[in-house]
């Protein structure tokens, strides 16, 4: 983390930019006075590391060693993570790995009054979580199709529910629709089809 100071924000901006030696900067400005910006500043780089550095530390505590693999792509956080124990940190349906990516998104919010994207995953969690809600929507919208008989799917975060409603959104006979109320939201494949 740097600070810079300049006459203008454009100015105090171009400053850490080039002592950072990056256009990828998260800051944080105040105006010290009409002519005086103050800018404290962070390369995505430095604060990703800061992220695996925290990350580290409460994983520990868990009594679990960890390896990162990190990216930073059009201003999104791309962080996996591999450990002695990766069904922990995911958790049961992903709730740990759901509950580290907020606590990273606060420390980072608390610390830069500002929350950058950040995907955290565990070992590809989450891919092979996508093809395997992907696969189920296609199962059952083929049952619900040939059957004409709506379904139920389980309760299923945001996340979850968008991946099966964007799987089916072109899929002939079918619609679906979230119902419930949080925590127990889930998605209901309907037929459009006449019984």
């Amino acid at each position: 983390m740097i600070e810079t100071h300049g006459t203008t924000l454009l100015e105090a901006l171009e400053s850490a930019k080039n002592e950072l030696g990056t256009e990828n900067i998260i800051y944080i400005k105040n105006k010290e006075n009409e002519n005086s910006f103050n800018v404290k500043a962070i390369s995505y780089k430095e604060l990703t590391e800061q992220i695996e550095d925290y990350l580290s530390e409460v994983i520990e505590y868990l009594g679990l060693l960890v390896n990162f693999e990190s990216n930073v792509r059009e201003e999104t956080i791309n962080i996996t993570m591999y450990s002695n124990n990766n069904k922990i940190l995911i958790g049961k349906n992903g709730q740990t790995l759901k509950a580290l990516e907020i606590l990273i998104k606060n420390k980072v919010k608390k610390d830069w009054q500002f929350t950058p994207k950040i995907i955290l995953d565990i070992e590809n969690y989450k891919e092979r979580r996508i093809e395997n809600l992907e696969r189920l929507a296609i199962k059952v919208a083929k049952e619900v199709r040939a059957t004409k008989v709506d379904a139920e799917l389980e309760n299923m975060n945001s996340f979850e529910r968008r991946v099966i409603h964007n799987k089916l959104t072109n899929f002939k006979g079918v619609a679906t629709e979230s119902v419930g109320v949080e925590p127990n939201r889930h998605v209901v494949i309907k037929s459009t089809e006449q019984k």
